[in-house]
């Protein structure tokens, strides 16, 4: 029987994700320090809102409200012994609002990183991650998720742990990780590393590529790099709005719907088929990028000089790779940010 996800990568040159869920919750009240997982039990309203308002700004998948649901995460709020349920939850109420939205909508359950460091740098051994990521994949599959979804990590050993747990857990999957150093992952993990771990495992996610980040200019190099190397794998780009800035006490991401849509465009021209936002990006991003991916003609692959003229320059003079680029470093004045 063929998943969901595999259907509909079929059908369409390239779908839609959803936007950020913390900026989204912290808007509805959650607090800083708080675990968002506990809403899907405490405030199961404002989870369905969130998951209807990606699905109203035409997501054609989101992520559940699950990203820190696993036991070594769950500790910090005396919750490890709430895996199974509040990822359950989570996904049973993300399948709720795609079954009532009227169109084929995938429920994508999120996984992130433990917060541990893996062995033998840390403590953290190989089939304890499995435990802790099978655990977690266990719950989103009774609550309904019609496909896992790794995000943010930087450990190509964690990544293979969770590879391994969601094979144990018979579900699909993608997974991304989060360039945030000069190009590469806290670990030192580059766009060419990474099509090479992932091709080489035993069970290989449906798409695989990066999210959060820098900034968008930094992520479509990286998406680059993935392109370059040949993979046949779907390519997810999924990219913060913009770069954060502190205003009025809290953290604000200055990309706009407009700058947004063009990062779309650029992804999608670029190679990607699953584009979605991260950090900060909120339902009139959603909106202006879902407009931008059906009304702009594909046009050809987009250079690096042409990623640094429309989205801003790159932080850094590498893409992590060695393949250093010519392309402007980030201005401080670029006027498209404003």
């Amino acid at each position: 029987m063929t998943d969901a996800l595999t259907k509909m990568l079929s059908e369409r040159d390239w779908l839609m994700a959803d936007g950020a869920t913390g900026t989204n919750l912290f808007n509805m009240g959650l607090s800083s320090g708080d675990a968002p997982e506990l809403w899907n039990a405490d405030q199961p309203e404002n989870i369905k809102k969130l998951y209807s308002l990606a699905v109203q700004a035409g997501s054609d998948l989101f992520l559940t409200n699950t990203f820190g649901g696993n036991a070594s995460r769950l500790k910090l709020h005396n919750a490890q012994d709430r895996v199974r349920e509040l990822n359950r939850l989570g996904a049973a109420l993300g399948r709720e609002v795609a079954d009532a939205a009227g169109r084929t909508v995938i429920v994508a359950g999120s996984v992130g990183p433990t917060g541990d460091i893996m062995a033998p740098m840390g403590s953290l051994t190989h089939e304890l991650a499995v435990e802790m990521f099978h655990e977690q994949a266990e719950g989103l599959k009774e609550g309904g998720a019609d496909v896992l979804w790794l995000e943010t990590i930087s450990a190509p050993e964690e990544y293979k742990a969770a590879a391994e747990a969601f094979a144990l857990a018979g579900m699909p999957w993608c997974g991304t990780m989060s360039f945030d150093t000069a190009g590469r992952t806290m670990m030192g993990v580059t766009s060419a590393s990474m099509v090479d771990m992932v091709e080489a495992l035993p069970n290989r996610p449906l798409a695989f590529g990066a999210n959060c980040g820098v900034g968008a200019s930094d992520l479509l190099r990286t998406v680059a790099g993935f392109i370059a190397q040949g993979t046949e794998i779907p390519v997810i780009a999924k990219g913060n709005a913009g770069i954060p800035k502190y205003h009025d006490g809290h953290i604000h991401y200055d990309g706009t719907p407009e700058l947004m849509g063009q990062y779309a465009v650029l992804a999608r021209d670029m190679g990607a088929r699953i584009i979605g936002g991260c950090c900060g990006t909120m339902p009139e991003h959603l909106k202006a990028m879902r407009e931008a991916l059906e009304n702009t003609p594909k046009g050809p692959r987009p250079t690096l000089e042409d990623i640094a003229e429309k989205m801003g320059g790159f932080s850094s003079a590498s893409d992590g790779t060695g393949d250093d680029s010519d392309a402007p470093a980030r201005s401080r004045r670029s006027r498209r940010r404003s």
